[in-house]
């Protein structure tokens, strides 16, 4: 009996490894790998396995054994980022505007165990919290909002899943608005306000050009202004400076011709007093006072000359 099941066991392991060395383990009708006692798990996958139904254990990527009949493979988890594509939805917006909002949901499995028994379906249950998570964010804004704060937007609907689908293993990475489609009245609305803005920035910009172009016309005449003023002045000093030079330079000739007559007029006293002081000589009295009549009349037309000089400058 030993015998013949170590035989047994010695075929199924035979098996085992021959079917595990294929492309694919074999699957059920469930689409679920069999239990052919020695398994590869291939990588970025967890395989959940039950022993008697109730949970065993996760099999990690590369070579599994398994006992036969007692262990089953009861869920098989890909680890990798999985991309959701999020159906269109209706939503209103704050200033009741309905809006038709469809997005891109990426998210990965974290804990294989929780999201195998935390929740049925995985996949179906994050696209539906997503799209309750997106009418509860779109009635927060106002319709001006929603276009011009959609990071913010996609950053609160990320936020808000994975606070509520932490308990089944799940991890939102980031979750993308694809397309906004709003109702035709708003839609042209919305293009009517935004030539209008257009029109007026062309305004302000026209508006703004008139008034550096008076600006710039106005300093260049405060600046033409400025120079005359200047050149003016500068004239102004040049002609004070002539007439000062001019009259410094009359002072100078008077002061000198006064110097030159003081010296003639000195010069003169001090010819009459010794002419004066000398002793008078007998018989030469006469001609002596006729020379110094000369010289008192040869002096005095000297001065007079003088004096006509410093007159005359």
């Amino acid at each position: 009996m030993l015998a013949r099941a170590a035989r047994g066991t010695g075929a199924l392991l035979l098996r085992g490894s021959t079917q595990a060395s294929g492309r694919a383990p074999r699957r059920t009708s469930s689409g679920l790998p069999r239990n052919t006692v020695v398994l590869f798990v291939p990588q970025q996958e967890a395989w959940v396995v039950e022993r008697m139904g109730r949970f065993h254990r996760i099999l990690e990527p590369g070579l599994n054994i398994l006992i036969p009949v007692l262990d089953r493979i009861r869920y098989v988890q890909s680890l990798k980022e999985i991309v959701i594509n999020v159906p269109e939805q209706s939503a209103v917006t704050l200033d009741n505007v309905t809006l038709q909002i469809d997005g891109v949901l990426y998210l990965r499995i974290m804990d294989p165990y929780k999201a195998s028994y935390g929740v049925e379906d995985p996949e179906y249950a994050v696209t539906q919290l997503a799209q309750t998570t997106m009418r509860s964010e779109l009635g927060k804004l106002s319709l001006d909002k929603v276009f011009r704060e959609r990071e913010s937007l996609n950053a609160s609907i990320v936020d808000a899943i994975n606070q509520a689908a932490d308990c089944w293993g799940i991890r939102c990475l980031r979750y993308e608005i694809k397309d906004i489609h709003v109702p035709p009245r708003v839609k042209e609305s919305m293009q009517m306000q935004v030539e209008a803005e257009r029109r007026k920035r062309a305004t302000v910009l026209e508006s703004e050009g008139t008034r550096e172009s008076a600006i710039n016309v106005a300093e260049g005449k405060k600046q033409a202004q400025i120079l005359a003023s200047e050149a003016e002045k500068a004239e102004q000093i040049n002609q004070a400076a002539g007439e000062a030079s001019a009259v410094l330079a009359k002072a100078k000739a008077k002061a000198e011709a006064i110097r030159i007559l003081a010296a003639a007029l000195t010069q003169h006293a001090m010819g009459v007093y010794g002419a004066l002081t000398k002793a008078p000589v007998p018989g030469a009295q006469d001609s002596v006072s006729s020379g110094s009549s000369r010289d008192v009349q040869g002096t005095d037309a000297s001065l007079d000359e003088e004096f006509d000089r410093v007159k005359l400058s």
